[in-house]
Order: structure tokens, then sequence, then C-alpha cells
């Protein structure tokens, strides 16, 4: 079988040379470190999970004497964190429709459409990239309150769906289209909002999936928004949930541990199963022509 050769920087040719011998061994050491130390915070409370109380405050070992799924099961009953999950699901869901269709739509219209004064918006929206999040916790929980959808999903969709950095990745997507294409559905009478959702969009998936999937990260990860608006009623995300479960005094460490790894659980599968088109399509957004 014929030995594949090298694409990359480094040419076969190059490999006959012992400093690049030597610096391509030392790219895989450091590629290798990073992964350890990625890896192992997750795979040791995955693991710690698996340990009763006596045992994860006494053992300074990594691996747990028994792999048993009784500990993982009474924590999943006594956490009750079933309708948390169909919460976060709700969230995440209105979350990512409102992240294609409002940041796609801005970015249509900065990137294609260009109408007076496009320019001083563009310039609003890489300036907002300056302002740290935390800032506007503030005021956006007080038009929460002032509009009165406290309690609800749909200011946590509103949040998650105004996102100046998903709006920059639109920009750079649609200004790489073919504007033949876009003049073809002007002459067949298609109104710019038909031009978005019939033409513009359907090309624009590999983007689309690079928003979607840091939509839902961010959504499913984040705990002070919800946990504002939400109040800790019966509407509580995964996250909410495990913040008050650490606060009830029956709560051992062990079990937090494993309430964790059920929060842990869709992430990595998220990243499992759409790790190529991420990293495919996060690369290829930054790249025109």
């Amino acid at each position: 079988m014929k030995k594949a050769l090298r694409t990359g920087v480094i040419r076969e040719y190059d490999m006959h040379s012992l400093p690049v011998r030597i610096g391509y061994a030392a790219i895989y050491v450091l590629c290798f470190v990073m992964v350890v130390f990625a890896v192992f915070p997750l795979l040791w409370v995955v693991l710690a999970g698996f340990k009763d109380l006596r045992e994860f405050m006494s053992s300074t070992d990594i691996l747990p004497r028994s792999f048993s799924l009784a500990p993982f099961l009474k924590t999943w009953n006594q956490l009750g964190i079933a309708k948390n999950y169909l919460n976060s699901l709700i969230s995440v869901a209105g979350s990512v429709v409102c992240a294609l269709i409002f940041n796609g739509l801005l970015g249509y219209g900065l990137a294609i459409l260009k109408p007076k004064g496009y320019g001083v918006v563009k310039k609003l929206v890489l300036f907002s990239l300056l302002v740290p999040p935390t800032i506007s916790i503030v005021p956006l929980f007080m038009n929460i309150q002032h509009l009165r959808l406290g309690n609800s999903f749909v200011p946590l969709w509103l949040s998650y769906g105004a996102n100046a950095m998903y709006v920059v990745l639109f920009i750079q997507f649609f200004e790489s289209l073919p504007y033949s294409m876009i003049e073809a559905s002007r002459i067949d009478g298609c109104s710019p909002l038909q031009t978005f959702f019939r033409i513009v969009l359907p090309l624009s998936k590999p983007i689309c999936a690079v928003v979607a999937i840091f939509a839902i990260n961010a959504s499913w990860s984040d705990f002070l928004l919800p946990y504002l608006v939400l109040r800790g009623g019966p509407l509580q995300t995964v996250m909410v949930r495990l913040f008050v479960f650490s606060t009830e005094q029956t709560v051992n460490a062990d079990a937090m541990m494993r309430s964790v790894v059920f929060s842990m659980i869709p992430p990595i599968i998220l990243f499992v199963i759409f790790q190529k088109q991420l990293t495919d399509n996060a690369v290829s957004t930054g790249i025109k022509g």
C-alpha cells in the first residue's frame, strides 16, 4: 500500500532533516501535554463520581475501587434533573433559532444589502465586542423587569440571539458568497427577505452550523441570566438546578461530583458528533474567496 504524502507545511522531503524531525517530535509532545491538561479534569470528575463519600474523602487514587452505576442512579433520583433537561432543551432550541435568524438578518443587511449608514452600524457592532458582557447584566435585567418578561424563556432566547461575534461571522461568510446569485434572485422578483431565506440562508449551512454550536454551548452552560430571570421556579435550567442542589444540606461532595457529570454529558456528546464540522467550518469562515 502506497504511503500517503504529507500535504501540510512540512513536506515529506523536509523530514530528511534532523532539525525538522526534532521540531516535529516536539510539536507532537506539546500537543499531547495540552490534551492531557484539557482532558484530565473531565476524566477526574467522571471517575470521582463512582466513589462513595468515604472513598472520595479518604482515598487519593484516581481510579475508583468499583465502577458501579448505582451511585449515579441514586444521585439522578435525588437531583430530579429530568425536568431541568427539558427546560434547558427549550432554552437552547429558542436560542439557536434566534441566533441564526436575528444575527443572520443583521449580517445580511451589513454584508449584502448595505443600506445608508450601514458602516456606522457595523462599527458599533465591532465596538460592542470590547464591552465585557457582565457590564450589561444590570441594564438587561432591568429592561426584562420593565417589560414583564420575567419567569419565562423569552428573554433568554432574545439575549442569546443578540451576539456581536455571530454577526461578524455571518458578515465574513456572506461577503464571500457569489453576488451573481443574489442578483439573479432580485431579477426573478424576490424581495430582500425572500432572498435571505431562499438563497442566502441555504447557502450558509457551514456558518449556520458553527453559530448553532456556539449558541448551544453558551445557552446550555450559562447560569447567571437564567438564575436571575427564572427566579428558581419550575422553569429552572440544568445549571440553575445544580446551584440549588449544591445549597441543600443533604448533598455530599460525591453527589455533587455526579451531578456535574450529568451537566457535562450533552456538550460532550454534541462535540463528539460535530467536532469535524465545527473545526472545518470555523476555519473556512475566516478564508474568503
